[in-house]
């Protein structure tokens, strides 16, 4: 009965595994059938998982800056546990209010405001998640893309080690590229 019940328990979790690691495959985006928003908002929420804050924390919260195309997407997951943190999902507006976010996902902006943002977030342990091909380049963590009708992302380990972040070597795997760092 214990055995059953073991074997039970590790299937699910295997299955959760491997649900968790096929949304941070890249997708075809005209293939599937979620929206694009909403696939975007499932890679915020299991980059998570993937990466360890100092200090840990008894909230995640992912906050958003820029133009609003994800809380919308973002909304059902907020509350649910992810790594044993409650998952919590704010807009910001000024970087003041950075410093309880543990993800920021700074929507498309321009120059000047997404280089203001990210010397505010650059000294603080917050991943910062853009959507522009030039992100990890002008000091971004992660930039999230679409690349041939696919999603991507580009990891820059420089910004995230300066973070004092740790990133999942699954997570660095399943990069697109990884700049600043080994694989």
């Amino acid at each position: 009965m214990r055995r059953a019940v073991r074997l039970r328990c590790v299937v699910a979790a295997l299955g959760a595994a491997g649900l968790t690691l096929a949304l941070l495959q890249p997708l075809p985006v005209g293939a599937q059938t979620v929206p694009e928003p909403q696939l975007r908002a499932a890679y915020l929420v299991n980059f998570l998982k993937y990466v360890e804050w100092p200090g840990g924390g008894a909230s995640a919260t992912i906050c958003l800056y820029g133009r609003d195309s994800l809380s919308a997407h973002l909304a059902p997951y907020e509350g649910r546990s992810v790594q044993g943190r409650e998952l919590r999902v704010r807009r910001i507006f000024q970087f003041d209010q950075l410093a309880d976010c543990q993800e920021l996902y700074v929507a498309e902006t321009d120059e000047e405001r997404q280089a203001a943002v990210l010397k505010a977030a650059a000294r603080l342990p917050v991943l910062t998640v853009g959507e522009t091909a030039g992100f990890v380049q002008q000091g971004g963590a992660l930039a999230l893309l679409r690349q041939d009708n696919r999603i991507v992302f580009d990891i820059n380990m420089t910004v995230v080690t300066r973070a004092g972040l740790r990133v999942s070597p699954q997570m660095l795997r399943l990069a697109r590229d990884v700049s600043g760092g080994a694989r």
